[in-house]
């Protein structure tokens, strides 16, 4: 026998496109279990609706709401029994696929969270009634073309933990990278290298939500524009990105 649990995850995964043998290869339960529970009259018991309240964990939600504003986006399941929260973490960065599980865990103790691998990145995924409470910025279209403003609880938590704020958002969509030059000394043309970090996002107010942090944390930046827009905001000063090696560092 299954728990709700398993099933729940077992159906949603085929519910995302997958085939019944990919998810029996991943989850171990048989095609015919996951079919029969395809073909059930009566619906899975549902969550609460009731209010979620407060993040379990306020330093992992600052975290984990940076990454949503970057990579991250909510969806309603099929059968309007709750939310998928997606977060979508390149490959290439191994560490940060365990930071965001670890956060979704840490902010909802009682979702389990699971891996979607995705042609060169991973979809960190958790299922809830509770999510479009958690993360109110969810809604329909593109997150640059609707507004994005933090409710005051949101923003309360953002202001006593914005460095973990700020984090989240240089791990999703953001980098720390390293410039050189050149220059002519004593007749002799030398090399210097130096870091910088960039932040991209194509929406005023999510780049205006971590230029606001920036600013409260002592952190020098500029914009850096394309074609005209203030596309990347960039932290080049030595003293700042001092800063941000202490309380953010590059990805891994």
């Amino acid at each position: 026998m299954h728990d709700v649990s398993t099933r729940k995850r077992a159906l949603a995964l085929v519910a995302q496109g997958r085939s019944l043998n990919s998810v029996s290869r991943e989850t171990g339960i048989s095609r015919a279990a996951i079919r029969s529970w395809q073909s059930r009259i009566e619906p899975l018991p549902r969550m609460a609706s009731a209010d979620p309240g407060p993040p379990a964990d306020e330093r992992a939600y600052a975290y984990l709401l940076g990454l949503y504003l970057g990579d991250g986006c909510i969806s309603p399941h099929p059968r309007g029994t709750g939310y998928y929260l997606r977060i979508a973490c390149a490959d290439a960065w191994p560490g940060l696929i365990e930071l965001c599980r670890d956060a979704i865990k840490m902010v909802r103790p009682a979702t389990g969270v699971y891996l979607m691998p995705k042609e060169g990145c991973t979809m960190v995924t958790s299922y809830s009634r509770h999510w479009p409470a958690l993360f109110p910025q969810h809604g329909p279209g593109k997150k640059h073309e609707r507004p994005i403003v933090l409710e005051p609880w949101q923003q309360a938590i953002v202001d006593a933990h914005p460095w973990e704020f700020v984090r989240g958002l240089i791990h999703s969509d953001g980098c720390r990278i390293t410039n050189w030059t050149t220059r002519v000394v004593a007749g002799e043309r030398k090399r210097y290298e130096y870091p910088r970090y960039f932040f991209t996002n194509k929406s005023d107010d999510i780049r205006t939500l971590y230029t606001d942090a920036l600013d409260k944390l002592g952190v020098e930046w500029t914009h850096c524009r394309r074609d005209g827009i203030p596309y990347n905001t960039s932290v080049a000063k030595k003293a700042s990105v001092a800063l941000m090696d202490t309380h953010v560092g590059p990805k891994h």
